[in-house]
């Protein structure tokens, strides 16, 4: 059969409830990520480009295939790949920003802290961390006792390169403030791109990894002084919330400080935070 034949007989096909529910199972078991059967078109949608990809006829059989051995060891990546959400902007609701500048950071210095570690455990395709970045450098401008550092991880690896080229469409940094945007962002010399990219010396402060937050431990190595974690924690269950979020702490040094999503509450979780600000909370 050939491959054109097989591509037309895909998009016509459809999950079936069993498959779906296999598919379901392992991507929550996998990802944390609910799957909920409302989802079932949406699912379809993205995994047509995986049946493409691989050249496989239907669902039917590209199940039969994730779900042996070898399947699993090589496509399991770029099925999470397909179902991960990757909404992200910089400077995304901006008080958190704010906040950051105004009262971590001071407050961090001022108890000793001047080599900072920071990390964005959600990071999509990487406008979060380089947001975090332009904060941190405009913070430390002019001053030789602080030092910074950025991890920024995400599950899927597509987002991941996006981070590391550093590289958008034009339209991403509007929220930029034109200040900001001078320095930190560089436009392409054929404007006709439509492209920028974020300055070296930004880039070079944040450093991309592949990191899955069913992990039952975060290797980052030294505590962190600042994690946002934001707007991920919507898309699990109340006890994986409340795994990842002690794992999290586990990672923050005490006096640090966690941020999640507006949308996001750590209500009726038991953890060592304080809330400080809307949605902010400090390590006690």
């Amino acid at each position: 059969m050939n491959v054109a034949i097989r591509q037309t007989q895909s998009l016509s096909d459809h999950i079936s409830k069993r498959n779906f529910d296999r598919l379901a199972r392992y991507i929550y078991e996998y990802s944390g990520i609910k799957m909920p059967h409302s989802k079932l078109t949406m699912l379809e949608g993205r995994l047509r480009r995986r049946l493409r990809a691989t050249n496989i006829a239907s669902f039917d059989d590209y199940c039969d295939y994730l779900f042996n051995d070898d399947g699993l060891e090589q496509e399991a990546v770029y099925l999470i790949d397909a179902v991960t959400t990757n909404k992200t902007d910089f400077f995304r609701e901006p008080r958190h920003f704010d906040f950051m500048r105004e009262v971590s950071l001071p407050s961090l210095l001022k108890g000793g802290h001047n080599n900072l570690r920071l990390w964005s455990s959600a990071c999509s395709t990487g406008a979060e961390p380089y947001t975090m970045a332009m904060v941190m450098a405009e913070f430390a401008e002019g001053r030789s006792d602080i030092d910074y550092s950025i991890l920024a991880t995400d599950l899927s690896t597509e987002v991941l390169q996006v981070g590391r080229q550093g590289i958008y469409s034009d339209e991403i940094v509007v929220p930029v403030p034109p200040a900001l945007r001078k320095k930190y962002v560089m436009t392409a010399k054929q404007q006709a791109r439509r492209e920028v990219r974020i300055a070296s010396r930004l880039r070079s402060r944040v450093g991309f990894g592949r990191m899955n937050l069913m992990d039952a431990k975060y290797q980052v190595g030294n505590p962190m002084h600042i994690i946002f974690c934001r707007n991920v924690l919507i898309y699990f269950d109340k006890p994986t919330q409340s795994d990842v979020l002690t794992r999290l702490c586990d990672c923050l040094l005490p006096g640090g400080y966690m941020f999640i999503g507006h949308s996001e509450s750590i209500t009726g979780i038991d953890l060592p935070l304080k809330q400080v600000s809307n949605t902010v909370f400090q390590r006690v």
